[in-house]
C-alpha cells in the first residue's frame, strides 16, 4: 500500500489511542481523524501530530470536518458509537449503534471504495455483521478487533499469576466479543511452552474467568471502558495490513462453511496481510470447545435477528 493512509471513525478514547500509537511508531504516512464532534477530532489530531516531533517519521495527523474529507484510505477504522446508558436495554443499544455504523460505512463505501476496514464499534461481532451486509465487499476487506484485545486480557492474567515469561506469553481466545468469549488454554504459551503444562485446570479456570470480567474490572476502577489496550490492538492489525505481517491474529470475520456455519461474524484465529483476512485458520476444536462456540455463535445470531425484526437491513 503505497499512500499507507488511515482514517479512525470516532476520536473518543479508543479512536485517538489508535491514532497516537500509530502515530508514535510512523506506520502511516497520513492518519483521518472524524467524530461526529469535529472540534474534538481537529484538537486531538493536532495534539498527536504535535507528538511526532519525537516519533521515527512525520506522520501527518488531521481532523476531517466531513466524511467526504477521507478520501481513498488504505484502512478505515470504526470505534464510533455510543455507551449503554442506566435505561436502555441492550436491544436499544444494538439498534443505536447500528444505526450509526450503516451511516458510517456508507460513507466509507462512497469515499474510500478499496479500504479494508477494521470494525470496533460494540456488539463488536454484529457490528462487524452490518459492516459486511451495508457494503457487500468480499469478506476479506471487513475485520472485527476483538480477540486481540481478549487474548492479551488473557495473556495478562497468566503473566499476573506466573509473574515470569510477559514478553513471550501468547494467548488465544476466540467466539464472541462478550460474556461467552472462549480462552483458549491449549492453544496459548510461553516462550512456547504449552500453559497447560505450566498451570493447573484449577487455577486455568481462575485465569479464564479473569479473562472475561478483564474489561468490567477496568470500568469499575475508571469509570469508563478501556482504551490504551484497544487502542494498541487496533494499531497492531493496521500495523499488519500496511506492512503485510501475516501475522495471527484471533478476529471476528465471517464465515462461509468454516467451523459449521455461515452468515455469521464471529472470532477465530485469521492470518492478517495485506488484503486484510489472507485465511481463517480453521482449528480442530473438541467437544467441550463445540459448544462454546456454538453458544457464541447463538448469541451474536440472536443480536442479527433483532436487527432483521427491525427492518434494519
Amino acid at each position: 500500500m503505497t499512500n499507507r493512509k488511515v482514517g479512525i471513525i470516532g476520536a473518543g478514547a479508543v479512536g485517538a489511542t489508535a491514532a497516537f500509537s500509530l502515530a508514535m511508531t510512523g506506520t502511516c504516512n497520513e492518519i483521518i481523524l472524524y467524530d461526529i464532534d469535529t472540534d474534538i477530532a481537529i484538537g486531538k489530531a493536532i495534539d498527536i501530530e504535535q507528538a511526532t516531533s519525537f516519533s521515527p517519521s512525520g506522520t501527518k495527523v488531521w481532523g476531517a470536518e466531513q466524511p467526504s474529507d477521507m478520501k481513498n484510505c488504505d484502512i478505515v477504522v470504526i470505534t464510533a458509537g455510543v455507551p449503554r446508558t442506566g435505561e436502555m436495554t441492550r436491544e436499544d443499544l444494538l439498534l443505536i449503534n447500528a444505526k450509526i455504523t450503516k451511516e458510517v460505512v456508507e460513507n466509507i463505501k462512497l469515499y474510500s471504495p478499496n479500504a479494508i476496514i477494521i470494525c470496533v464499534s460494540n456488539p463488536l461481532d454484529v457490528m462487524s455483521y452490518v459492516c459486511h451486509k451495508i457494503t457487500g465487499w468480499d469478506s476479506s476487506r471487513i475485520i472485527g478487533m476483538a480477540g486481540a484485545l481478549d487474548s492479551s486480557r488473557m495473556a495478562y492474567q497468566i503473566n499476573n499469576h506466573l509473574g515470569y515469561g510477559r514478553a513471550q506469553t501468547r494467548a488465544m481466545v476466540i467466539g464472541d466479543h462478550g460474556e461467552n468469549m472462549i480462552p483458549v488454554p491449549s492453544l496459548s504459551s510461553i516462550g512456547g511452552v504449552p500453559i497447560t503444562e505450566i498451570i493447573s485446570k484449577e487455577n486455568m479456570e481462575q485465569i479464564i474467568a479473569r479473562t472475561k470480567t478483564g474489561g468490567a474490572v477496568i470500568v469499575k476502577h475508571l469509570g469508563t471502558s478501556a482504551y490504551y489496550a484497544p487502542g494498541r490492538c487496533v494499531a497492531v492489525m493496521v500495523e499488519a495490513i500496511l506492512n503485510d505481517s501475516q501475522i495471527i491474529i484471533p478476529s471476528s470475520v465471517l464465515l462461509n462453511g468454516e467451523y459449521g456455519y455461515k452468515d455469521v461474524s464471529v472470532g477465530v484465529p485469521i492470518i492478517v496481510g495485506k488484503n486484510g483476512v489472507e485465511k481463517i485458520i480453521e482449528l480442530e476444536l473438541d467437544e467441550e470447545l463445540q459448544d462454546k462456540f456454538k453458544q457464541s455463535v447463538t448469541t451474536i445470531k440472536k443480536g442479527i435477528e433483532v436487527l432483521t425484526k427491525n427492518n434494519f437491513f
